[in-house]
Parts: C-alpha cells; structure tokens; sequence
C-alpha cells in the first residue's frame, strides 16, 4: 500500500510540474522519425496483464503496419499509458478495450475505446479541463487527480494534433487522437528541440507503467 501511495504521488507531482512547465513554454518536444504504430502496439503490449488482472479484453488493430512519421515517442508513451490506464480503470470486469490506428494519409487516427461506465454528457465539454472530475457514482472509488488528461491534451496539442471525446452513459468511452503526418527533414537540426527541461521521465518502461496505473492496484 505504501508503495502503490508513493507511485501515485510521483504521479500527480510529475503531472503538474509538466502542465506548468506546458504553460510557461517550457515543455519542449524531442521530435524525430519514428513508426508510431510499433510505439503504440508495444505500449499495449505492456499493458495486458493490468487488463487481465480485471478480466478485460484488449486489442489492438491498425491499417497500416507501418507509419514514420515526426514525434516524439516519449509523449506519446505518455499519452497512451493514460487513456489506456483511464480505459481500464473505469471499465468493468469482463469488458472490452479497444486501441485502434488508423491511416488517413496526411494525418494519422489513433483511438482508444472501452466498454466502461462512460461519461455523462454534461462533463464531456470540461473533460480536459485542468483538475476537473467527473460526479459520477458508479466511480467514486476510481477517482483520479484531474490531471492527466489536460496533460495528455497538451502533448498531443504539442504534436499539431488534436484529441476529442465521445461518451455514452453505461455503454463506453472513445478518446480519438488526432495526429498530423510530417518528416523532419534533418534530425541532426532537430536536436534545436531537445531541451533540458523536457518533460520528467522517470525510470524504465515497467517503472513508468507502474507509476500511471498505481490507481488501478488491488481492483478486480
């Protein structure tokens, strides 16, 4: 218990330092050429045994089997871990989580999609709003901070893209991302976007994974 408290602390501390670090123009993007349908299907990967631990299916489709494209795989890391860990969180046991890619060209879809509790209609215009939270009863023993997803909005804000919500009350929940294709032309330039306040990353993968599923330790 000590270390699942400890593990969400680290969470809700890292999660405001980079919203204010986004704020102040200080949260710099490390951009290069990357396939961003191997980075989100290994991150699914890594997930599956918190799914398992609430007897939840999870898949992962996509179109394309390959998509380079300019971003940077440390924020998306960070965007899928938290749609992905609020999927689970608010989905109930025996449901279905769903990450989809799709290719659109010039602009590249990625969906998450549960079978949760969903969320009202009412919330769904302040759902990014910073520390917002949602009075919602059947998951009053899941609440978060409020913060992740302004966090997760400014990173995909950050790439050109844009994420939107579609929510139904008992049937589920869809997070679509938005993401714009580019290149970038000669990423021994683009190390001008490598800045030493970049936003924390701590530790390994399994550490990190750990970290943003803290809320998730002990349900079933």
């Amino acid at each position: 218990m000590m270390k699942q408290n400890c593990y969400r602390l680290v969470r809700i501390v890292t999660n405001i330092i980079d919203l204010s670090k986004h704020d102040n123009g200080f949260l710099k993007l490390k951009i290069k050429n990357a396939n961003i349908v191997s980075i989100v299907e290994d991150i699914t990967m890594s997930i599956v045994k918190f799914a398992h631990m609430k007897n939840l299916n999870i898949t992962f489709d996509t179109d394309i089997e390959e998509k380079i494209m300019a971003i940077d795989p440390d924020a998306i890391e960070r965007i899928m871990l938290n749609l992905i860990s609020n999927a689970i969180k608010f989905t109930k046991e025996g449901g279905s989580i769903y990450i989809n890619i799709y290719d659109k060209g010039d602009r590249i879809i990625v969906s998450v999609k549960d079978t949760g509790v969903g969320i009202p209609e009412s919330s769904l215009k302040s759902i990014f709003e910073r520390f917002y939270q949602i009075d919602n009863t059947l998951s009053k023993n899941m609440e978060g901070s409020g913060i992740g997803l302004s966090l997760v909005k400014a990173l995909v804000e950050s790439h050109g893209g844009t994420i939107s919500v579609e929510s139904e009350l008992n049937k589920g929940t869809e997070f679509i991302i938005e993401l714009p294709v580019s290149l970038v032309e000669n990423e021994i330039d683009n190390k001008s976007y490598i800045n030493n306040e970049n936003f924390i990353k701590i530790g390994s993968r399994t550490e990190r994974i750990n970290i943003e599923f803290s809320d998730i330790y002990g349900i079933k």
